[in-house]
């Protein structure tokens, strides 16, 4: 996201209250061109997709019964939108931990204004990493764990960071290398010389 461009924010909630309102929030957000995006139910939302991809999804969890976060971000062109839950209601921490932030219908103008620009400024800072295409010390690490064949949950204990955490990482791999498989993994940490041929034999 450039900053002289509007931050595309698609706002996915079934009560037309609770979206009107975080949609009126949005536009109140000082020193940000923010273009919010209403989006009624799922079809809406596919709508959506095929005419004008959001930056952000700011989306209740249980949008249209369940919204599936690891389904949306299966696709390229989705994978790099960040997702933000809507929350509602009292909901499991497993589930909201999958989302890049999340906003309360609680939070005060303040709180959703230092969130939106906190998730505007690592957008930034991505963009900068992924134009030098190259990878980060610790990217190179996730990427030798999956070369190994670890879980996300093993890579997460083993570098001492979330799961949310390593799940984010291994995106910004996919999008800066666009390989979309372990093998193919396999073959660029070889050729990079980031792990032993000898090391992925089983």
């Amino acid at each position: 996201m450039k900053n002289n461009e509007a931050i595309r924010v698609a706002v996915a909630e079934n009560s037309v209250i609770i979206r009107n309102g975080m949609t009126a929030v949005l536009k109140r957000i000082p020193n940000l061109k923010i273009q919010p995006m209403e989006v009624l139910n799922i079809d809406a939302l596919q709508e959506l997709l095929r005419m004008h991809m959001p930056d952000i999804l700011i989306v209740n969890p249980v949008f249209d019964g369940y919204f599936d976060l690891n389904r949306f971000r299966e696709y390229p062109r989705t994978s790099c939108i960040k997702c933000i839950a809507l929350q509602g209601s009292l909901l499991d921490t497993s589930l909201l931990n999958k989302y890049d932030g999340i906003i309360s219908i609680f939070d005060d103008m303040d709180m959703i204004t230092e969130k939106i620009l906190r998730l505007q400024r690592y957008s930034g800072n991505e963009e900068t990493e992924e134009e030098s295409e190259s990878l980060s010390s610790r990217e190179k690490e996730i990427v030798v764990c999956v070369v190994k064949g670890m879980t996300n949950k093993e890579i997460a204990s083993k570098l001492c960071l979330s799961i949310h955490t390593v799940i984010t990482h291994r995106r910004n791999i996919v999008r800066k290398l666009q390989i979309h498989s372990p093998a193919g993994l396999t073959i660029y940490a070889i050729v990079n010389k980031l792990i032993e041929l000898d090391d992925v034999k089983k």
